[in-house]
């Protein structure tokens, strides 16, 4: 295959409106695209290659690769690959990246790095498929031409290891937040030269994440629908979406949805989107989603598997620690690993010196730690077969703020706690004598924020990176909010693993939503720290958001079939919250906290049934008062 002489990155300007700019650099952030400015370092130590490998079916793909310049037949190198869909930018024989690999510490071990565009995205060719379907059978020779990202990695390590010379025969893969779903995919039935990958931040079914909340629609991922809604005409290396980015005319994120009204009103920017356009086809669970998560499918896994993920991660959380589950179920021979910090979504890829998430802080240098002594260890122990094994788990204590490296996760044999709602506003681990409820008003007109930055800050994805730790005081004083709240702790409270909350609810409405957030509230004599970014916050009885998701009551059965509540009947619902490690430490409380609207991260309930939400008219929403009985437990892990 001929080297690619051709591609140059062009000079462009991505937009007419400095708002939308605004945007799309935030966007790039998030999911992970980073501008490809040239280092002597890179350059003097790497020589580029560009190819297009072919694929089974013929579709070629664009691939970068960058050889060690003392590579030989006596100096050989790994293969350590990362396939994206989000450019693999620079673009051009000439042109040299930052950085290359997933860390700093990974870049001075030294591999053969390769970066290649997945089919129907920006320098490859083919059709774009957001969540590429895996195949029913995946033993590549039952069906030669039928092509998955499973195949498609191992036709190009294939490729690679026949072409690339001064290899050492072994390959890994890597990957963050989407490129994390292209590297699992990669594992299954992988090429035997592939000998671990690590997703970071994977997605994997975009009906629980991303796109969703428990099948609740993500609102404040409208703005990234021009990114992902299509793929380019033709092979491209400029950013064909910049067109069709959606105006935010310099509106807070909160005025610009509620503006926007319902979800139907989205058309006027996406009604040429084919993404969006199958999101409104398939309100429910069915075969479209069904057969873009990738769980099911990771069975019989072997090469080895880092999975890294943030416990304030607002989109990959469920990605990352269902992944992990998934592989320790039915792939054990893989040797899953799993390693979660204080951060945010990608927080452990770039170091930021003192370790903030929000207004808190963990500690100083933890990327690099964890870079140093987990990640960069992991590749050198697999593809260069020198140093020891690693702990099979690795886990931030966000209450301790320290690691802990417990034998396995979640842990076998847990204790747990019951904690119950009262009438009167108190959180008790004993049950109410004389059942009864609280009640409050849901108005679809008035929802509760989801953030109180996203008041004051533009639609640009700064509220939602970092909502996950943020003070919850300002929703404690509002109508539509129910508080509980514990006594002040007499010894440290250590919560490990999943809560499972058991509402008993009534409505007179036919559908709610119900958003349970779990909340540690500092002390009032709890002192600031030096890294405040606001000077004016004050952490002395701060509530921090420890967990929290929404259960939309039609799914409370099947996300399959969604079924109207009966008004004003009494209704179980179970909701559980993603994993969490967290110690509530003596002197502070534990919180509950109940609503029915989590705007505009979550989409409005009209609060009335209606077949599909994202065609619900502005006369179907409605007020409803909602009650939450006594009956109500918030199940807690609790760790020795």
């Amino acid at each position: 295959m001929r080297q690619m002489n051709n591609l140059i990155y062009p000079k462009h300007r991505l937009c007419r409106r400095t708002s939308v700019s605004l945007g799309l650099v935030l966007l790039l952030l998030l999911i992970g695209a980073t501008p490809g400015w040239a280092t002597d370092e890179v350059r003097a130590r790497y020589q580029k290659l560009e190819y297009r490998i072919p694929m089974r079916d013929g579709v070629t793909l664009y691939t970068a690769v960058y050889v060690p310049r003392d590579a030989s037949s006596r100096h050989t190198y790994p293969f350590l690959m990362q396939r994206t869909c989000f450019g693999t930018n620079p673009y051009g024989p000439d042109q040299y990246p930052k950085t290359l690999g997933p860390s700093p510490t990974v870049q001075a071990d030294g591999y053969i790095f390769v970066y290649q565009d997945v089919r129907g995205r920006w320098a490859s060719g083919g059709r774009w498929t957001n969540m590429t379907p895996m195949q029913r059978t995946h033993h590549h020779a039952a069906q030669p031409r039928r092509t998955d990202e499973s195949t498609d990695a191992h036709d190009t390590i294939d490729w690679l290891l026949r072409h690339v010379p001064y290899h050492n025969g072994r390959v890994g893969m890597w990957g963050v937040s989407y490129a994390g779903f292209y590297a699992i995919a990669g594992a299954i039935n992988a090429h035997p030269a592939l000998k671990a990958v690590s997703p970071q931040a994977p997605i994997a079914d975009f009906f629980r994440e991303d796109i969703h909340h428990n099948g609740a629609f993500t609102q404040v991922a409208l703005l990234a629908y021009p990114l992902f809604g299509s793929g380019p005409p033709r092979p491209t290396t400029r950013p064909w979406f910049a067109d069709a980015l959606i105006p935010t005319d310099n509106q807070t994120e909160y005025a610009w949805h509620k503006h926007l009204g319902p979800l139907a009103n989205a058309r006027q920017y996406l009604a040429r989107n084919p993404f969006w356009q199958q999101t409104v086809q398939h309100p429910n669970y069915d075969a479209f989603w069904q057969r873009r998560n990738i769980l099911p499918h990771l069975r019989g896994v072997w090469p080895a598997v880092l999975v890294v993920g943030g416990w304030f991660d607002a989109e990959n959380l469920y990605g990352t620690l269902q992944v992990h589950r998934t592989l320790r179920q039915h792939s054990p021979v893989a040797r899953p690993m799993l390693v979660m910090g204080p951060f945010g979504h990608r927080g452990w890829t770039t170091e930021a010196g003192h370790t903030l998430h929000n207004d808190l802080y963990f500690g100083d240098s933890l990327a690099t730690d964890y870079q140093r002594r987990l990640e960069a260890p992991f590749f050198r122990h697999h593809l260069k077969a020198t140093g020891e094994a690693l702990p099979p788990v690795s886990l931030f204590d966000t209450g301790l703020k320290r690691w802990q490296t417990p034998a396995q996760w979640p842990l076998p044999r847990r204790q747990s706690v019951r904690w119950y709602l009262s009438t009167t506003g108190k959180l008790t681990t004993r049950p109410q004598d004389q059942p009864g409820y609280r009640a409050y008003v849901s108005d679809p007109a008035n929802p509760v924020p989801y953030t109180e930055a996203s008041l004051t800050a533009e639609p640009d994805f700064s509220a939602l990176f970092s909502y996950m730790s943020a003070d919850q005081r300002f929703a404690s004083t509002r109508p539509d909010v129910l508080t509980y709240q514990s006594e002040p702790l007499s010894q440290d409270l250590t919560v490990g693993g999943e809560i499972t909350v058991r509402l008993q609810v009534s409505t007179n409405g036919t559908d709610a939503d119900w958003i349970v957030k779990v909340i540690d509230v500092y002390p009032p004599d709890e002192p600031n720290h030096p890294y405040l970014p606001n000077p004016q916050t004050q952490l002395a009885n701060y509530q921090q958001l420890v967990r929290a998701d929404v259960l939309r009551s039609r799914y409370r059965r099947s996300y399959e079939k969604p079924l109207p509540l009966i008004p004003n009947r009494a209704t179980a619902l179970t909701l559980h919250l993603p994993d969490v490690l967290h110690t509530f430490r003596k002197g502070h409380r534990l919180t509950i906290q109940v609503q029915s609207s989590w705007f505009p991260l979550i989409d409005r309930n009209p609060q009335t049934f209606v077949r599909n939400n994202y065609k619900a008219r502005e006369a179907d929403f409605r007020s409803a008062r909602h009650r939450v009985y006594s009956s109500s437990i918030i199940d807690v892990p609790v760790l020795p």
